[in-house]
């Protein structure tokens, strides 16, 4: 299936395993070249010789942590900068189904918890947007696309997950 993305720049937060990596996979398949994002840059860099080699599309490991605001205009700088410019941009970045003490009855909900999923997921996901969209213009073309959600076992979506359509639409 051709989706129309070759030769297209892409940003893949939370991208040294899970689903992430395999959004990374399909959209190099597809023939863009894209910059993989996590905090743990020895995974990052074996997932990116791992794609690169499958694929043969230029995949830039990034190591930055999206609850940093510096760490993430950097970090798109530096996609953009060395993948030529920027169309879509991928949120996959936090632990599938978030913190567990995050989530459930009210009784057991941690506070600090559940601030940290929104930073992570919501507030995360807005910095990265904010960060690409200027880059995006210039190309006059992109994509954001926002994904968060459960496990196989815990399919329930986050709070953070629910917030995002306000400002995604």
């Amino acid at each position: 299936m051709d989706l129309g993305l070759q030769d297209k720049h892409a940003i893949v937060t939370g991208c040294s395993r899970g689903i992430g990596k395999a959004i990374a996979r399909e959209l190099a398949g597809e023939g863009a070249d894209v910059a993989i994002v996590a905090r743990n840059k020895a995974d990052l860099e074996a997932t990116a010789r791992e794609l690169a080699a499958e694929t043969n599309r230029r995949i830039v490991p990034l190591a930055a942590d999206v609850t940093s605001k510096e760490q993430v205009d950097r970090m798109v700088a530096e996609a953009a900068q060395q993948l030529g410019g920027l169309h879509i941009l991928v949120n996959s970045g936090s632990a599938p189904g978030g913190s567990a003490t995050a989530t459930g009855p009210i009784e057991t909900v941690i506070d600090e918890d559940l601030l940290q999923d929104f930073n992570v997921k919501y507030v995360g996901a807005l910095r990265c947007s904010r960060a690409v969209i200027p880059f995006m213009k210039t190309e006059g073309w992109g994509r954001i696309i926002n994904i968060s959600g459960g496990t196989p076992a815990t399919p329930a979506i986050s709070a953070a997950a629910r917030a995002m359509p306000a400002w995604c639409t």
